[in-house]
């Protein structure tokens, strides 16, 4: 039997792992339609059915699942060696792909991104926002952010934030109509703005400490969404009481947008940290992004 063609084989992985033809498609610059014609044609080459295809979901068949495991690692070994061939160039080049949230851009890689793009123009920058604590090695994620105490022991760790702690804050026209909380505990008879980091999940319970005692409240209000800007933003328009990372409300608390209660009982958290799995060989161009975004006070 003749081999099958590289890009059809590519066009299975991709598919298997994203477990749809549309995601697939776009990921490979390719249309959906062209996708299942290149599946069919290889399915048919081989003898045997790889996906199953329903109207909402496409899976592996066994015999898909031990394609799939065996060429997987290979095409993903392709894509590191290739990126490691900017050794050999005058410039680091290559994607660097990032699992991150949209308030770790705006606070610790928006203000190196200007200098970056303009030391490595030959470097493409992937940030993906999401909120779920998405697995980066399932998902083929270079990196992720996390704070700290959620990374992974098997992962390596590196520090791009300073301790960090959260805000508990709302405009002065929310405060002119309500008097100021005394305590975490007066929030649940207050209108909140809540966050819900999956969409299978409960909403965020707001965290506090006072000495040894660390608690959280459960908060309520007619608002969730799952941005932390979205949330601050909802404060700025006087909707309700937010709890937001506090250099991120600074600006507005700075110019009186913003006014912040209840600042002692606000616990500090580990700084935010990139992590990503221990990789035999790692790319110039991740390598050029981790010293880029490491923390240096």
């Amino acid at each position: 039997m003749a081999l099958p063609k590289v890009d059809d084989l590519q066009a299975f992985v991709a598919v298997a792992r994203d477990q749809s033809f549309t995601r697939a498609a776009a990921k490979l610059g390719v249309t959906a339609s062209g996708l299942s014609h290149a599946i069919r044609a290889l399915e048919e080459k081989l003898g045997v059915r790889l996906l199953a295809r329903t109207t909402r979901n496409v899976s592996t068949t066994e015999a898909g699942e031990r394609l799939l495991s065996a060429i997987g690692p290979l095409f993903d070994q392709i894509r590191a060696e290739v990126d490691a061939l900017g050794e050999l160039r005058d410039k680091p080049s290559g994607t660097v792909r990032v699992s991150c949230t949209d308030d770790h851009i705006e606070l610790y890689l928006r203000p190196m991104l200007a200098q970056f793009v303009q030391d490595y123009p030959d470097i493409t920058l992937e940030f993906y926002v999401d909120y779920g604590f998405t697995n980066v090695v399932e998902e083929r994620f270079d990196a992720g952010i996390r704070f700290g105490g959620a990374v992974s022991k098997d992962m390596i760790a590196v520090r791009i934030s300073p301790d960090w702690r959260l805000a508990v804050v709302a405009s002065p026209t929310y405060f002119a109509a309500h008097a100021m909380p005394a305590t975490p505990h007066d929030l649940t008879q207050y209108r909140c703005i809540n966050i819900r980091h999956n969409p299978a999940g409960s909403n965020y319970a707001w965290e506090f400490a006072r000495g040894e005692h660390a608690f959280s409240v459960k908060v309520e209000g007619p608002l969730v969404f799952n941005s932390i800007m979205h949330v601050l933003n909802a404060a700025v328009d006087g909707l309700g009481l937010a709890y937001v990372p506090v250099e991120l409300a600074a600006p507005y608390l700075a110019d009186g947008r913003l006014i912040e209660v209840l600042a002692d009982w606000c616990p500090y958290f580990e700084g935010f940290h990139l992590y990503y799995p221990n990789r035999r060989h790692t790319s110039p161009a991740f390598s050029a992004f981790v010293a880029a975004v490491r923390y240096q006070g």
